[in-house]
């Protein structure tokens, strides 16, 4: 901290300072100044000898974990004390959003070591002015400095210490990475991966996988991406750029452009890794790596194919945190988790999970085979591919190319003695016929189907080929899902809305007159898009007797559905109307992922 260009960083200021925002009493003021000694020492033998004269009183109070006296149960962090200091200094406080920051940005105006050695993070260029983040805007020699090498004025933004320090070596190391793998590449050569050049003259090898830059520049990415809890990476080239995006909640964010020059070293690094073949440019290939993210292993699936401009990858992310998860915690209405249950309790039997690309199929899928899975069980999947390897399930993965098909294994490991099958997806009759049979044979079968909703999904079945008696006899039930992303807790506000101008939207309720909802106003949290965080919404459909009855070659959807929701059926869109008024998503959530069930 460059406590020597203010007295703001003084024990008995930052105590004012707290004090003043109601974030810390009087007494835990008096308190905190009478340990901050004690306290410094015990921080400084857990880092490693590091001088307790290098702590503030800020460290202390993050080590302690105090509790906000304007909110009890809430924890104080870094970001509300610099909010603090910033509202003193009458400075906007910014949380960073790193999605939103431009490499050349941060890292073509000052070096690194002046960075990290005044702690200023240049973000953006505003009204003629450069933006510059810093936990301590009154060095300000520094600030001066950059204002001489940018030749901008300007404008500095306070963000806390620890972001500050960990963005600028992210996006310092990162650039540096990139810049002198660009240079060992600078040789101007004919993009062999471009169909738009069609004669080419002369060829340039490719700059090797294994150079420690583009190692270095592959590391960040995946770290980064699990810092932002992202499910995809998708590098993408482009006619003069290497484009990198990442889905975090489900919307897909620009997150770096890259030099075109570069595009051909990472695919091969990501290949490397993933076990591909480096020469095969031309073909679609699938791959996996494992590694380590924390205490945990993430697998991470790696598909190929070949565009305009190149080989476009997406990398997709199976975090076990967010496969295998306590299946009352997925977004299960407590009636609906018990007939979810019922489902899969049953001995024998196919349960269908129904849905698009995307919509939490596998979580419940996986969630539910961990609860089943015991010492007494033989669990056997069969996947294409693998998402997640558990020791627990025995998994076969599907190879079409040696005829190793959904259809035929399922023929084979009935000979395996399994009690529960899982079946990836059923995507032709002989994968149906096959579960119907192992169903029929005393298994227990679960498996995915991509339909709108629960009640069409036996209609799927008989398009299929499927006989309505075969049907009859081996199906328990379906589940139809969407994830919707939730309202961010720390920005949450209420507003109302008349119930007619729902229903205008589609959104029909029983109550009149204005209806109370919830929505994310936007904060450092979420990075203001008010959302953090999905859940799922569900349609759970028991194949009662009377709806067996009803399936025939020429049955009535709408006859059926009738049927359904009169014996119980909650449809996806009113759950996803229920956990809106309990201000859980936003209206426009719902009507994003029901769209199509209108």
């Amino acid at each position: 901290m460059q406590t020597q260009h203010s007295s703001w960083f003084t024990s008995q200021n930052i105590c004012k300072v707290l004090v003043g925002a109601k974030l810390i009493s009087k007494d835990q003021a008096l308190d905190l100044l009478r340990r901050e000694s004690q306290v410094s020492e015990i921080i400084s033998k857990k880092q490693g000898g590091k001088s307790s004269k290098d702590l503030s009183l800020i460290d202390v109070i993050l080590y302690l974990n105090l509790e906000r006296q304007d909110q009890p149960g809430k924890i104080i962090d870094e970001d509300l004390i610099y909010k603090a200091f910033a509202a003193a200094w009458k400075l906007e406080y910014k949380k960073i959003d790193p999605l939103k920051l431009e490499l050349k940005t941060v890292t073509g105006t000052i070096s690194k070591s002046f960075a990290l050695k005044h702690l200023l993070l240049p973000l953006q260029v505003e009204e003629g002015k450069l933006v510059v983040a810093t936990p301590n805007p009154f060095n300000l020699e520094a600030v001066k400095d950059v204002e001489m090498v940018s030749k901008l004025k300007v404008r500095t933004i306070v963000s806390s210490k620890s972001d500050v320090e960990k963005l600028i070596r992210e996006f310092f190391g990162f650039q540096y990475s990139i810049s002198a793998a660009e240079d060992l590449f600078s040789r101007k050569g004919v993009d062999l991966g471009n169909l738009e050049k069609f004669v080419s003259l002369t060829a340039v090898d490719d700059l090797p996988s294994t150079d420690q830059h583009i190692v270095n520049a592959v590391n960040h990415l995946f770290s980064y991406s699990f810092d932002q809890k992202a499910s995809d990476i998708h590098v993408e080239p482009k006619r003069d750029i290497c484009l990198v995006r990442m889905r975090i909640d489900g919307v897909l964010h620009t997150v770096y452009k890259l030099p075109k020059q570069l595009h051909n070293a990472v695919v091969s690094r990501i290949k490397t890794l993933s076990g591909l073949d480096m020469a095969e440019k031309r073909r679609p290939q699938d791959g996996r790596i494992k590694m380590g993210k924390g205490d945990t292993e993430v697998e991470i699936r790696v598909s190929t194919i070949p565009v305009a401009f190149g080989e476009k990858l997406v990398l997709r992310i199976m975090d076990p945190d967010i496969l295998f998860q306590d299946l009352e915690m997925l977004g299960f209405s407590p009636d609906d988790f018990k007939k979810y249950k019922r489902l899969i309790s049953l001995p024998f039997g196919i349960v269908l999970v129904t849905g698009p690309t995307g919509s939490g199929k596998s979580t419940t899928l996986y969630s539910s085979l961990r609860m089943l899975s015991s010492p007494e069980v033989n669990i056997t999947t069969i996947e294409d591919p693998i998402e997640m390897i558990h020791e627990e399930f025995n998994q076969i993965a599907v190879q079409p190319a040696i005829s190793v098909t959904f259809g035929s294994v399922l023929r084979n490991i009935l000979r395996q003695d399994p009690d529960i099958i899982m079946v990836g997806e059923i995507r032709d009759l002989e994968t149906a016929q096959s579960a119907v049979q192992a169903a029929l044979t005393g298994h227990l079968v679960l498996s995915t189907l991509h339909t709108n909703d629960a009640v069409s999904t036996v209609f799927r079945l008989l398009d299929l080929g499927i006989p309505p008696y075969l049907v009859h006899s081996s199906l328990n039930g379906i589940v139809a899902q969407r994830l919707v992303r939730k309202i961010c807790p720390y920005c949450a506000q209420s507003f109302e809305m008349d119930a007619r101008e729902l229903a205008g939207l589609g959104l029909k309720i029983e109550q009149t007159g204005a209806v109370e909802l919830k929505h994310g106003k936007g904060c450092v949290k979420c990075r203001q898009t008010g959302y953090m965080g999905r859940t799922g919404i569900y349609e759970i459909l028991p194949y009662s007797e009377a709806l067996k009855r009803m399936t025939s070659n020429d049955a009535d959807l709408e006859a059926m559905r009738g049927k359904a929701v009169k014996e119980g059926l909650v449809m996806l869109r009113q759950n996803g109307i229920r956990k809106m008024l309990e201000g859980k998503t936003t209206y426009q959530e719902i009507l994003r992922v029901t769209w199509d069930l209108i």
